[in-house]
């Protein structure tokens, strides 16, 4: 089924736009209601377009509130090329405060490149593939741990598939300098049905971001956001005015197979042991996992099978068989 999601911006207008990416979802109480997707456009003419998400998943605040914040500062600022930007792209699961849409129960970031007729995430993943995509030289999706994990802060990137695509990415990644930077090959994490994912696969220079963790806001998480955004958008020239910290030196990890991750095997309660950032060799104790039925057992506990950088932990204690409880990547030179 063809896109039918629409806005009345247009994309090729100079100046400042404001509306949503309307949805439309017939609903009990509105048989032809839509989702309003808020969604701005700055365009100052001549030069490149990036696109600007968060709220993918609704628990994840601190791209949310970045977005917000920069719009403000874009108010003042001269803007050269475009942006585009969606806070809240998943604005059901933003306004329930969940990682899924309550209308659908749809993952966006697992939806890629989405569908007309399978639900309103689905339609807009189709409409950011098949509208935006197309309009972007570069696309930052940004993400945190949400309410199940703390997270290292760190970006991610797909590897280009072309010099030219390559080229634009080492720059975007280079501008942003986050303290961790990880090039992947989808495996985990939801492969290629991530929005930075296919936006790769569409030949933009895209990267996501893990920016803290946890049910509240980051403010290491925060800081690095928004010192990465002024970097990128200065750098790339398309608001050259922006005041932006140095760059920091980024360490080049990569992601250690799912293999490797603890999961949990039993319900129970998760007792880590470890905390992001640090490092564990094969056979430390990750955590022990107390079970629910028998309180004279001891509890399971979890060690690791290799050595590595947790990069994710869990971060609730209440805990279901197949949750990820620890995760590992090691820098590039080791």
């Amino acid at each position: 089924m063809g896109n039918q999601v629409w806005t009345t911006i247009d994309f090729d207008r100079t100046g400042f736009q404001s509306d949503f990416a309307r949805v439309p979802w017939s609903s009990d109480s509105s048989a032809y209601g839509w989702i309003p997707v808020p969604m701005l456009c700055f365009n100052g003419g001549d030069g490149p377009t990036v696109l600007l998400t968060a709220g993918t998943h609704g628990d994840e605040y601190e791209g949310q509130i970045l977005l917000r914040r920069l719009v403000q500062t874009l108010a003042e600022t001269q803007v050269r090329g475009r942006i585009i930007m969606l806070p809240a792209l998943n604005r059901p699961a933003v306004l329930a405060g969940r990682r899924t849409s309550p209308l659908d129960g749809g993952n966006l970031n697992r939806l890629f490149p989405g569908k007309g007729d399978a639900g309103p995430s689905a339609m807009i993943a189709q409409y950011v593939t098949e509208v935006l995509f197309p309009l972007s030289d570069y696309a930052i999706d940004l993400h945190s741990g949400g309410s199940s994990l703390d997270y290292l802060p760190v970006a991610f990137a797909h590897r280009g598939r072309s010099a030219e695509q390559s080229q634009r990415l080492d720059r975007l990644l280079t501008s942003f300098s986050a303290p961790n930077t990880l090039l992947t090959d989808g495996r985990g994490g939801g492969g290629e049905t991530t929005l930075y994912a296919c936006a790769s696969a569409h030949g933009v220079a895209a990267m996501t971001t893990e920016l803290g963790g946890g049910p509240g806001l980051s403010c290491e998480g925060m800081a690095i956001g928004e010192a990465g955004l002024r970097r990128v958008l200065r750098d790339l020239g398309i608001a050259p005015g922006l005041d932006a910290p140095p760059q920091e030196e980024t360490r080049h990890m990569y992601m250690l197979p799912p293999a490797t991750t603890i999961f949990a095997r039993t319900d129970g309660l998760f007792e880590p042991k470890v905390r992001v950032g640090q490092e564990v060799h094969a056979g430390e104790v990750a955590g022990y996992l107390h079970g629910f039925e028998d309180l004279t057992r001891a509890p399971v506990t979890l060690h690791f099978e290799t050595g590595g950088i947790v990069i994710f932990r869990r971060f609730p204690v209440l805990t279901a068989a197949g949750d990820a409880l620890a995760g590992l990547a090691l820098p590039v030179d080791s």
